[in-house]
């Protein structure tokens, strides 16, 4: 995709952190841009602060977890603006929950899958179907991890699986449009490799209702304090990825139509060899984090 100006993007999660990043980074290239996210509040500013720069920009309060809410979102969002040429399914939750997959509840799985993976899902069935009836070129990115897109850590069971369950959907959706002969690309945006300071670990705080347990659990939420203690216990100093350098590689990634938009580096990439081996030589897996 190579023309930005004048044209449209919507973004989920954009109230804040690598959404709201994208948002920014789309409206200085002369793009529309929806911002959608469940929080009210932080929503609203990000719109009031972007149109106070002079860009175009409206938000629409979305629970992605909901189908019925993200058809909300794109009915507005055409009202708005009458097309869309980029989609970017980009909320997601921590989860928040460190424990064995034994050992979470109906409830902390349903959460983590009904925000990380079906939220992409009903992007892909509310947005795609209109965007191809559109006939104009456009870009799907999904956003995945390296904590599951490529190497799970150990202890997020539940994050791990939706980011991976992420990356294979965004393959076969890439592989669908090719066939039909879309001209609607498709990217796997991976925000790594570095820690990210996006209110992931804090989610828990905003669960929802229906998704809260009975009973306390019997292991705590993650918080970004004690994800950077454990990193220094294992003799990492955490070291912070800045959002807008995320929002630029997936601006960039769009631009020359890369489906796999994952900068390099030394760590990233030696998972990626370690996964693709034990897969070769049929070996136990090698490429697991523990932090």
């Amino acid at each position: 995709m190579e023309r930005f100006d004048g044209r449209v993007a919507v973004v989920t999660g954009g109230a804040g952190g690598i959404g709201r990043a994208l948002g920014e980074r789309f409206a200085r290239a002369g793009m529309k841009v929806v911002l959608a996210d469940l929080d009210s509040e932080p929503l609203g500013r990000a719109v009031d602060e972007m149109r106070a720069t002079g860009h175009s920009v409206i938000g629409v309060e979305t629970d992605v977890s909901e189908r019925a809410s993200v058809e909300a979102l794109a009915d507005r969002a055409y009202d708005e603006y009458g097309a869309i040429h980029v989609c970017c399914n980009n909320a997601g939750v921590g989860a928040g929950a460190e424990g064995k997959v034994w050992d979470h509840t109906d409830n902390d799985w349903g959460w983590g899958l009904s925000v990380n993976l079906w939220g992409v899902i009903h992007g892909i069935q509310a947005f795609v179907p209109r965007m191809l009836d559109g006939g104009d070129d456009g870009h799907v990115v999904n956003t995945s991890s390296s904590n599951g897109g490529i190497a799970p850590l150990t202890s997020t069971a539940i994050y791990a699986s939706t980011k991976a369950a992420v990356t294979t959907l965004s393959e076969v959706l890439w592989g669908q449009l090719r066939s039909v002969d879309a001209k609607i690309g498709v990217s796997v945006l991976y925000p790594g490799p570095k820690v990210l300071r996006t209110g992931l670990l804090e989610s828990a705080s905003k669960r929802p209702d229906r998704w809260q347990n009975e009973t306390p659990r019997a292991t705590p939420f993650t918080t970004i304090a004690s994800f950077e203690a454990r990193m220094r216990a294992s003799g990492i100093e955490p070291d912070y990825t800045p959002v807008e350098s995320v929002a630029e590689e997936a601006f960039a990634g769009i631009r020359e139509n890369r489906f796999w938009i994952l900068p390099a580096s030394d760590r990233t990439d030696g998972k990626i060899r370690a996964r693709a081996a034990s897969l070769l030589d049929r070996s136990e897996p090698t490429y697991l984090e523990d932090l």
